[in-house]
This record gives structure tokens, C-alpha cells and sequence, in this order.
């Protein structure tokens, strides 16, 4: 064994303390990198696999009724490959011994076989026979919550007409992997299904006969998509079409596509930050392990050692502990990213899911942290070993004693001995100083991010459903309503309060930016949903004009005064002109807004409404609910409770569960800063503390000049954490904005406890291990030792 190799294993034996804290942050870094990058390849490779085998369709259309007559017309437009023409269904279920409502949606297929597009993955029982009309497939989700097996049967109300079904199959659909109602934002499967049945006997269940009313498309290779919706829309227009859709507009892809955004930043944001704090540790750490060995370097010099023998040796030492936070950090990654797996295959419903770590992730995030590694100490290996043999020989020289700015500040009586060695030993290494206090800085700013989505995530819902939505209940009816539903509503046993709602699809257009959605009347005053700005109190509806999500705003480039244009995809297709007037603050989703009797005049129409939301006393539920169901013209029944238990359950399954993940891995930094701080402090200081022990100082006097040391240190970085925390904040928080939700910018007085007391906890912790180590000090050894 080579001699700078036995000093290799000697030093890591030595430095296992600080070697270990570093393993933990480069770690730390690894974790989060292999966590993202696994889980979004586990995700996209389930559902590429899933759409390409199942041939999910690449455009989708929702018409009010048009003949099968125009499907050789449409076949014919350029850009168009595959048609294939259904009938779509609102339904309400009653499921025997579930008493609260359940609401769905009724897709036709061809008799007997399966579709040419959506192909359903079959897991029990088989397709609706031919000829028969009271077989029904169901979606595994809604079968799996309610216990329901083939055979099983169900009552419906299909276009205000009572049928029993048969259930025959249960299967998973490429177009529903996640299950959630058209205007919920979470699955609730319980009290929402997705059913397949034969096209024949739906079409005369809907009175769609000869008919279609939804339609899926897929595209010829090369085919510009733009080009084809824009032919689709002008072709179905005077049959009530709603709009074409691409994939990236369809719910459950729009929603999984999200997702995969979220992973690819979380891969990119975190382990970013994390290894760059690993690189400033390193580059501290390695530079002031070395400046204490700068005798023995000199030695090795003078004795024939080239400075790339020298270089490698110290680059192996890095090397080692790196590669060990690599391994940890895999180990880690891999653990925690199977463990997500499993709540995503409860939300998105793939048929399988493969999980490793693929071959290149492994080498990806090896080659990031070796990156990491070599950025954090070359600089200080490179310095050290150019140094001559005779310089390195040569002690340093003594410092020039004056009194420093901090000690001329603080009162003298209130430092004493110990406080002046402190304060003086710190503006004499004012550089050290810094770089101490800015590595625990970055641990702070960490410990504020984890902190920060612990309260941003509760706050964001809170905002919604407890200020946002008021209501109890949201029914949507079959067909737009006159106003009068809601009087007769206000009579059912439990209603409290009931407010109307009228909803419109539209393309809102400004300059060259569009975005399709729905325009939503309200009463001018909402009381139930209610809109709020940025301050969070309620606003009253603009006499005129439009009001706008400031996500939607910001997303159109539009301010308030500028003019929107409005296609609406219903009624006579009239493209309007309405300027912007207000904005609102909502976290959840997006939206436009509109006094419900100027978009009744927009429309055309008298007083009508698309649904109500209720108040209700909950001690009526039961008898409410009889009475709703005997309503035909209710297509569906929401229950906001269930929506917010829902929101809340995945929130704390994906994001809270990595929040408590980050607050972790943030807290190991956080602690392995402080730790090499105060290691390589006692390495720096021992002779002077085993002097100071020989003249007659008590360990704990002693103690106090260190820990003092420390403390002050901590202190100083708190603040600075603090300020880092609120850029690191606000990179996350932008990066982490989408239309379905976006996280409020929180900054309340628990998330700077929060960091502040981790930081502290991590100072106190070190402060007992230093004080013990003090206790095991060899003086003499240390004082013998050449200075």
C-alpha cells in the first residue's frame, strides 16, 4: 500500500464525523434527483405505454347533436386519419346500500366490440353483449370503492328517465387514467363513475338516434392539429359544436401532464440548490481540512511528491466522500420514489406501472454530484498544493493585535475574557467568518422551503373552501333552466340559501394569445361562491365588462381596460367584444366572471340558469337527497365536503408528503453544516484551547469560547437564511404556478420560527457533541505538536 494511500484511509477515519454530515447533504441533493427523475419516468413510461396500446385518440369534440351523415364529410378534411362517432350521457346512479348521490357519465360503444379509439383494458367480465340495452362496463375505480363485481346492478337516471343496469365488466380507459368529474379538480370515486354501454341502446335512451354528440379523432402524420380543430370547429358549428380539444386540453391528460411538469421542476429546482450548497460546503470544508495540514503537505514535498500525486490524493478524498453520499443518496432516492409510486397508482389509474431506476438516471445523477464534487474543490486542493515546500513549512504569521469594529461596538463589560476571544477571533478571519455564516444561511433558507409548502399547501385550500366556496352543494342541470328552478329549490326539505349559475364555453382571445374555458353569470353579489381579490374580501360583479382570474389575465397578456374577445361555442356562436375590468385571487384553477343577466342578453335568452348551488342544513341530508333524485332534470349533484376531503387527501399524499421529505432532508443539512463549521473550528483552535485549559481555565470556560463562537455564527446567519428562504420561495412558487392550482405565496411568522429553530436545533446538538470532544482533549499531545 502506497504512502499517501494509508494517509487517505487514515484521513477519511479520522474526518468520519465531517465526512459524514457532507455524505448526508451531497445525499440530500442525490435523493431529490433520483426521487423526481424515477417517479416521472415510472409515470410517462405507464402512460405513453398505456395511449399507444389503447389508441388513445389525439382530438376530441362535444356537439349538441349531429347526424352520422357528417362523418364522410369530416373523414374527408385534410390532416384527419381515424373518426370515430359516440353518444355521451350525463347520469345519476344509485348504488344499493351508498346513500349519498353518485353522479357519472355514459359512453356508447360500438355493439359488442370494442371502439377504434379509447380502447378499454378490461380487468373483470367482458364488453356489453350485442342487442343488449342494460349492459354496462364501469370503471375500475368507481367498481374497486363501491365493491361492485359483474353481475352487480344499479339504477340510473339516464335524460330524466329511470333504467336498471346490469353491470358485465369492469375496465380502465386511456381517456378517464384520472377519474375526476368534468368540473372537479380531485377524483372522488365513490360518488363518480364512468359507464360504457352499447351505442344503440344509448342513442334511444338520449334521443340521439342517427345521431352523435361527442366524437374522437385522431391525426395523419404530419397534420398540422391547428389547422384541423380550425376545420372540425367550422364544419360542426351549425350543429352546436363546443369546441374541438386537443389532448393537451382533455381533463385526465391535462392533469397527469401537470404532473410530469411538476416532477420535471422538482428534478431540476431542488437538486439545483441542494448540491450547490453540497459544492459550498465541499470547497469550505476541503479548504480548511487542507489548511490544517499544510505542514504535513509541506513535508510530502520536500520528499519528492509531485503536486498531481498530491492533487489526486486529496481529489480521492473528496472523491470517496462524495461517491458514499451518492450511494446513500440513490438508496434514498429509490426508497422514497417506490413508496410515490404507490399513491400515484391511486390517482392515475394505469394498468401497470414499471419502477427502477433506470441506468441513466443513476448515471445522470453521478455525474451531477461528481460535478457538484470537482466545483466545490478544485479551487482549494489546487491552491494548497502550489504552494513551495518551504512556505508550507513556514508557520503562519502571527496576527497584528487591535481592537475590531465588534469589539469597539459591544459595551466591555458585557463581553468579558471569553467574549473578547470571540469577537476577536472573528475579525481576525473575517473570510472564515463569512463563509460559516453563509452555509448555514443556505441550511436555514432550505428549512424555510419545507416549511413554507407545509403552510402554503393548507393555505391554498383553506382559501378555497373556506372562503371561496361557501356552498353545500352544486347541481348542475341537464339543459340550460329557467331561472324559476331556483324558487322551486329553495322549497326541498334543507335548503338554506340557493344561489343560480349560468355557464358558457368560450375562447377568450387577446392580440395573439387565446385560451378556451367557460364563462361562469353569477348574481351580482355572490354570496356562496364568492370571488375575492388580492386581499382576500369579497367582490361585488362589474356592472360591466368582464372579470378575470389574474392567472387567466396573466396568461392572455391582458390588463385591466383592455378588451377580450369572446367566441362562444353555444347558443348562436356570436363573437363578442367585453372589456376587462376586474381581477380576482383564486387558487384553484381559472376563471372568467359575468353578471348572469348581461350573459342571459349576451345569449340571447331569457332568465336561465345551468345549475344552483345550496345551502343546507346537514340534518336534513337524507331527505334532500330522496328529494333531488326524483328531479329529472338534475344531472349531477356534487357535494363540496367530499370535493375539500378529496383536495386534501391528495395534497397530503403527493405534496405534503414531499414537503415533510424536504423538511428532512433540509434539516440533515442543516445539521451538517453547523457540524463541519464547528469541527474544523475545534481542529483550527485546539492549541489554543489546551493552552488555555493548562493556565488554569474550566472546560466549561473553555467550552464557552467555542460554543460562544458558534452561537454567534448561528445568530448572524439566521437572518440571512431568512432572506434566502424568501428568494428560494419565490423560485418555487413561480415554478409551481399552472392553471389547475398555484400555491399562494405565504409568509407567516411560523415559517421563519420554523427555520430559525431548526437552525438553532442543529447548533445545540453540535454544541453537545463539540463540548464532549473537548472533554477527550489530549493537551499535551496538542501543545508537543509543532505549531
Amino acid at each position: 500500500m502506497q504512502t499517501l494511500d494509508r494517509k487517505l484511509y487514515r484521513d477519511i477515519w479520522r474526518l468520519k464525523g465531517q465526512a459524514l454530515a457532507i455524505v448526508m447533504v451531497i445525499a440530500s441533493g442525490v435523493m431529490t434527483l433520483v426521487l423526481a427523475v424515477t417517479t416521472l419516468e415510472s409515470l410517462s413510461g405507464a402512460r405513453d405505454r398505456f395511449y399507444s396500446s389503447h389508441h388513445f385518440a389525439e382530438l376530441f369534440v362535444d356537439i349538441k347533436r349531429a347526424p352520422l351523415g357528417m362523418l364522410e364529410q369530416l373523414q374527408r378534411l385534410d390532416g384527419v386519419n381515424l373518426i370515430e362517432p359516440r353518444v355521451r350521457a350525463t347520469v345519476r346512479l344509485a348504488v344499493p346500500g351508498y346513500g349519498d348521490p353518485v353522479r357519472g357519465q355514459l359512453l356508447s360503444l360500438p355493439d359488442g366490440h370494442q371502439p377504434l379509439l379509447n380502447h378499454l383494458h378490461l380487468l373483470a367480465g367482458s364488453l356489453p353483449e350485442a342487442g343488449r340495452d342494460d349492459q354496462v362496463v364501469v370503471s375500475d375505480a368507481f367498481a374497486a370503492a363501491h365493491g361492485l363485481t359483474p353481475g352487480d346492478e344499479m339504477e340510473a337516471i339516464v335524460n330524466g328517465r329511470r333504467t336498471q343496469l346490469t353491470l358485465i365488466g369492469i375496465a380502465l380507459s386511456p381517456e378517464f387514467l384520472y377519474q375526476a368529474a368534468p368540473t372537479d379538480l380531485m377524483p372522488d370515486y365513490r360518488r363518480y363513475a364512468v359507464l360504457w354501454m352499447n351505442q344503440r341502446a344509448l342513442s334511444r335512451a338520449y334521443g340521439m338516434e342517427g345521431a352523435f354528440n361527442s366524437m374522437t379523432l385522431t391525426l395523419q402524420a404530419g397534420a398540422d392539429e391547428a389547422d384541423v380543430i380550425d376545420a372540425l370547429d367550422l364544419a360542426l358549428a351549425r350543429y352546436g359544436a363546443l369546441g374541438t380539444q386537443s389532448r393537451h386540453d382533455q381533463q385526465s391528460h391535462r392533469f397527469i401532464q401537470e404532473e410530469l411538469n411538476q416532477q420535471r421542476i422538482t428534478a431540476t429546482v431542488l437538486p439545483a440548490i441542494f448540491l450547490s450548497v453540497s459544492a459550498f460546503l465541499l470547497n469550505v470544508v476541503m479548504g480548511r481540512i487542507i489548511q490544517t495540514q499544510r505542514e504535513q503537505l509541506a513535508v510530502l514535498k520536500a520528499f519528492g511528491y509531485r503536486d498531481s500525486e498530491l492533487a489526486r490524493h486529496y481529489g480521492l478524498l473528496a472523491g470517496i466522500i462524495v461517491l458514499a453520499g451518492w450511494v446513500v443518496g440513490v438508496a434514498l432516492g429509490a426508497w422514497a420514489a417506490s413508496g410515490l409510486s404507490e399513491v400515484y397508482r391511486e390517482y392515475f389509474r394505469f394498468p401497470e406501472m414499471r419502477f427502477g431506476v433506470p441506468a441513466w438516471v443513476l448515471a445522470l445523477s453521478l455525474l451531477v454530484t461528481l460535478g457538484a464534487a470537482l466545483a466545490g474543490t478544485w479551487h482549494a486542493v489546487w491552491r494548497a498544493v502550489r504552494r513551495p515546500p518551504a512556505e508550507a513549512m513556514r508557520p503562519p504569521a502571527p496576527h497584528r493585535f487591535r481592537h475590531s469594529w465588534l469589539e469597539r461596538l459591544l459595551p466591555p463589560a458585557l463581553l468579558g475574557n471569553e467574549g473578547r476571544i470571540v469577537v476577536r477571533n472573528l475579525a481576525r478571519y473575517p473570510l472564515k467568518a463569512v463563509f460559516s455564516i453563509v452555509g448555514i444561511a443556505l441550511s436555514g433558507g432550505l428549512l424555510m422551503i419545507g416549511a413554507y409548502q407545509l403552510a402554503a399547501v393548507n393555505e391554498m385550500i383553506d382559501q378555497q373552501y373556506r372562503q371561496v366556496l361557501q356552498m353545500d352543494i352544486e347541481l348542475t342541470f341537464n339543459e340550460p333552466t329557467p331561472a324559476r328552478a331556483g324558487g322551486e329549490l329553495r322549497h326541498q326539505p334543507g335548503v338554506l340559501a340557493v344561489e343560480t349559475w349560468r355557464r358558457v364555453p368560450v375562447t377568450l382571445i387577446h392580440g395573439h394569445r387565446q385560451y378556451r374555458t367557460s364563462l361562469l353569470g353569477m348574481e351580482p353579489t355572490p354570496s356562496l361562491r364568492r370571488v375575492l381579490d388580492v386581499s382576500g374580501h369579497p367582490q361585488r360583479l362589474p356592472e360591466s365588462g368582464i372579470m378575470l382570474t389574474r392567472h387567466l389575465a396573466e396568461l392572455l397578456d391582458a390588463e385591466i381596460g383592455d378588451e377580450l374577445e369572446l367566441a362562444i361555442m353555444e347558443g348562436r356562436r356570436e363573437r363578442l367584444l367585453l372589456p376587462l375590468t376586474a381581477l380576482v385571487d383564486e387558487p384553484l384553477g381559472v376563471g372568467a366572471y359575468l353578471r348572469r343577466d348581461i350573459l342571459n342578453a349576451l345569449m340571447h335568452e331569457g332568465p336561465s340558469i345551468s345549475g344552483a348551488w345550496l345551502l343546507v342544513d346537514p340534518t336534513y341530508t337524507s331527505e334532500l337527497n330522496a328529494a333531488l333524485w326524483e328531479m329529472p332534470t338534475v344531472a349531477s349533484i356534487g357535494l363540496l365536503s367530499e370535493a375539500e376531503h378529496g383536495i386534501r387527501e391528495y395534497m397530503g399524499e403527493t405534496l405534503l408528503t414531499i414537503a415533510f421529505i424536504f423538511v428532512g432532508i433540509a434539516s440533515s443539512i442543516a445539521f451538517g453544516v453547523v457540524y463541519n463549521n464547528a469541527r474544523i473550528a475545534f481542529a483550527e483552535r485546539a492549541r489554543e484551547l489546551a493552552t488555555l485549559q493548562v493556565l488554569g481555565y474550566t472546560r466549561l470556560e473553555v467550552a464557552r469560547i467555542l460554543l460562544g463562537e458558534i452561537a454567534l455564527l448561528t445568530l448572524a446567519a439566521i437572518p440571512l437564511g431568512w432572506a434566502f428562504g424568501v428568494i428560494f420561495i419565490r423560485l418555487l412558487q413561480r415554478a409551481f404556478s399552472n392553471d389547475l392550482y398555484r400555491i399562494p405565496l405565504v409568509f407567516t411568522p411560523s415559517i421563519f420560527g420554523f427555520a430559525a429553530a431548526g437552525v438553532l436545533l442543529a447548533s445545540l446538538v453540535v454544541g453537545v457533541l463539540v463540548f464532549r470532544r473537548l472533554g477527550r482533549l489530549d493537551n499535551l499531545r496538542v501543545l508537543k505538536a509543532v505549531e
